[in-house]
């Protein structure tokens, strides 16, 4: 985490014994606009790192990007502007459903959510790799304890933590494992845990990057449960070190 994810502001706190001053770290939000072949997007507020996974994650979510062989360059400009080149068929507007999400990626393309998804990649991990998992995602946020203002998500493969994104957005951190995904940092045949609850825009994502273990700190919605039983992938809530709640296709986790 660079020093450009956050600023240091003066507070004054106040208590019953009275008021004090001290100085507040507080998360750098950015508007990025996303090109796709020199042709606006979108837009989305974002934490400014990760710029490159987001944009790419970005317009998978938005259904423009499908395979990693479609990428061929990622431009981010200081201006605000992430700029995607990439081999695709088309870049016609999408006809969207707003969803439970905050700014673009809170639009899913309708005919994705009722599409076709294929089956998840074949993988299995332990209680064991779970528990070391979630306490090394944690313990990657400086963000997180330093201003209670982010979300996290990590991608776990071949027994260690492969990637792992912050941003203000639940969004946009897990759209940075899937830009990672595209841009061959990390195998979608893998666990993915991230701290923001999953509705259905977070778990369609994962289930058309064919991820199939997927794991939150919170809650899924019931649409997010949904596409868990269509796709056939793991969904597991409430998860902590020492338990897991699986709603669906707990036969992935081994005890």
């Amino acid at each position: 985490m660079t020093a450009s994810s956050s600023i240091q502001v003066p507070t004054t706190i106040v208590t019953p014994e009275g008021r004090s001053e001290a100085q507040e770290h507080i998360a750098i939000e950015t508007p990025y606009t996303i090109m796709l072949n020199e042709v606006e997007i979108g837009a989305s507020m974002v934490l400014p790192v990760g710029l490159e996974e987001f944009g790419v994650g970005f317009l998978f979510g938005q259904g423009y990007i499908e395979r990693p062989e479609e990428v061929k360059e990622v431009l981010v400009c200081p201006e605000g502007r992430i700029s995607v080149y990439a081999d695709v068929e088309s870049m016609e507007p999408k006809d969207v459903i707003i969803s439970s999400g905050c700014g673009g990626t809170g639009k899913i393309p309708r005919e994705m959510l009722e599409g076709f998804i294929e089956r998840p990649l074949d993988y299995t991990i332990s209680f064991a790799e779970i528990r070391r998992f979630i306490r090394e995602v944690l313990q990657s946020s400086i963000l997180g304890p330093m201003t209670h203002c982010v979300h996290g998500c990590g991608l776990w493969a071949d027994g260690c933590l492969q990637v792992f994104y912050e941003d203000v957005g639940r969004h946009n951190a897990v759209d940075k494992v899937m830009g990672a995904i595209l841009l061959g940092k990390a195998s979608p045949r893998c666990a993915v845990y991230t701290t923001g609850r999953l509705t259905s825009d977070m778990v369609l994502k994962c289930a058309r990057m064919r991820i199939p273990i997927v794991m939150s700190r919170t809650a899924p919605s019931s649409l997010g449960l949904a596409i868990a039983e269509r796709a056939g992938l793991t969904l597991a809530a409430y998860a902590r070190p020492e338990r897991l709640n699986i709603l669906h296709a707990p036969e992935r986790i081994l005890s």
